[in-house]
């Protein structure tokens, strides 16, 4: 099978079971596997549709399966289930890259196993399907393509907040602990906002950041912190 032929519908069919969705349309699915360098109506609208699609099913997803976690940690799951590496190892296990359609220079450069095509086009079949169906269907497609990948989440050792890593690495240095001080408080009583500044011994100026609580501006501070620390070490 040529990499570019997606004419023939036993190669759709072929994808589809893989896929375990029967498209109503299937120039959905054609569009979606088109690479830009094929030519016209190729699949980046519908990839731009299917990553707004896919970070929406795995925020769900994440929100109800770790009702503990605090959001940081949401955060960092969903960051690593959506990159790049993820949804082309997503690709490669449903065999994507038999099924695209190339220009010739893509297909010669070995375009079909190239990460950013093959998450591409994962995508694009995700804005497809949500064009073809729903969300629901979409979402439900996703969890069963991520369920080992979500389960095994919950073995990541956690990863220690903004704070806590500029506390240990001034004590490292034997510098004294930051300090943390609200400068002010706005808004209503039920949503205020809170702007705390931290002071670091090793930067010369404190450092300010804005939160919904004490404790998400001290993050935020903390964080500023360490990334001008960061950034003066790389220019010194």
């Amino acid at each position: 099978m040529r990499t570019n032929s997606l004419g023939a519908s036993e190669n759709i069919d072929q994808l589809q079971e893989r896929l375990g969705y029967r498209f109503k349309n299937p120039e959905l699915l054609q569009q979606a596997l088109k690479h830009r360098s094929a030519g016209a109506k190729h699949n980046e609208r519908l990839e731009f549709l299917g990553d707004a699609v896919l970070e929406l099913a795995v925020t769900d997803l994440l929100y109800r399966q770790f009702e503990t976690s605090d959001e940081g940690r949401l955060t960092r799951f969903r960051a690593r289930l959506v990159r790049k590496e993820t949804l082309a190892e997503r690709a490669r296990a449903l065999v994507l890259g038999r099924f695209l359609v190339l220009g010739s220079g893509e297909r010669k450069s070995g375009g079909s196993d190239r990460d950013s095509i093959l998450a591409d086009a994962f995508e694009a079949i995700l804005g497809a399907i949500y064009l073809d169906a729903d969300f629901l269907v979409a979402k439900e497609r996703i969890e069963c393509w991520f369920e080992q990948s979500i389960e095994g989440l919950d073995t990541l050792p956690q990863e220690k907040d903004p704070k806590t890593r500029l506390q240990e690495h001034l004590q490292g240095l034997g510098e004294p602990v930051p300090e943390y001080r609200v400068v002010s408080v706005s808004g209503d009583d039920h949503q205020q906002r809170f702007k705390v500044e931290c002071r670091c011994s090793l930067i010369a100026s404190s450092q300010m950041a804005e939160g919904d609580s004490i404790k998400q501006a001290e993050q935020k501070a903390a964080t500023a912190c360490l990334d001008r620390l960061i950034s003066e070490k790389a220019g010194a």
